[in-house]
């Protein structure tokens, strides 16, 4: 690996986020005895699914926002999530609300994601949040998307005018960090799976965004030397951990988000964020 690359770390930029939320929480609990709450629906026990609403439950809490964990066996009908679903929606006490992914496959993942009151869309996944994001208008955001630009506003890397490459184009990161990027005046192309010849299209960029779910995809004949490289990947082998560029990699990059360790602290810190905006929006009348 480059020495002299530089490390993008998730952890410094995901604790300014955590610091604001918690900032801003204590104040209106302060001013009006008022706090965000947030609802995760997990159907089923999948461990990895464990783990991440073990997680998103003690950093809700670590910043004084009520959790609420709903947790339905994985035999539950498309019906029956829906109506819980219905429920979360017209709670006061319920700012946002989750649905843990993967659901079990007689499950209509689509259907369930549009139930959920737009207003309450901590994913940021609805037709309504995708909309205010193609129109650049306030509203929530997809948190892993959302928590790179955040990455790169924090470790201070240009956009503007810079030629950015996403590899991927997932609703979830792919398509919106695109959009994002684009809203901040690069220049975008998207590699998809039906690209041909990806790699030469890829090595003419500036920033390279790697969301594709394949572990060591990106090779260095991807990266233009000099680079910036963001890895969304978070891929389980023998050996741990790794991501969708291969490390030896990132020696032609300037500047690299490590796996695991990058973007991944930044995903959770944003929904802690969307929490508190999507309660700003709907007791206050705004996304601050």
């Amino acid at each position: 690996m480059n020495t002299m690359a530089q490390r993008l770390a998730g952890k410094p930029p995901a604790q300014a986020v955590r610091e604001r939320v918690k900032r801003d929480v204590a104040l209106e609990r302060e001013k009006s005895g008022r706090v965000p709450g947030l609802a995760v629906v997990q159907v089923g026990d999948d461990p990895a699914s464990s783990i991440y609403v073990k997680r998103k439950h003690e950093a809700a809490l670590a910043l004084g926002i009520q959790s609420f964990e709903h947790r339905p066996s994985a035999a539950i009908s498309t019906e029956a999530l829906l109506e819980l679903v219905d429920r979360l929606n017209d709670d006061a006490a319920v700012h946002g609300i989750l649905v843990q992914m993967p659901l079990p496959p007689h499950l209509d993942a689509r259907s369930l994601v549009e139930r959920i009151n737009p207003a309450k869309d901590v994913d940021g996944l609805t037709r309504v949040s995708q909309g205010a994001l193609m129109r650049n208008q306030p509203g929530l955001r997809p948190c892993t998307a959302i928590g790179i630009m955040d990455l790169l506003s924090f470790y201070e890397v240009p956009i503007s005018g810079r030629r950015a490459v996403v590899v991927g184009r997932s609703a979830l990161v792919g398509l919106p960090v695109a959009v994002m990027l684009m809203q901040q005046n690069a220049t975008v192309t998207i590699v998809h799976s039906r690209t041909v010849e990806p790699a030469p299209i890829a090595a003419q960029a500036d920033l390279l965004v790697v969301a594709a779910g394949q572990p060591a995809l990106v090779t260095a004949d991807w990266i233009k030397k000099g680079a910036v490289v963001v890895d969304v990947g978070i891929n389980r082998r023998e050996g741990g951990l790794a991501g969708d560029v291969d490390a030896a990699a990132e020696a032609r990059a300037r500047a690299f988000t490590p796996v695991p360790g990058g973007v991944g602290p930044m995903t959770i810190a944003e929904l802690m964020r969307n929490t508190w905006l999507a309660f700003s929006h709907q007791v206050h009348g705004q996304y601050e």
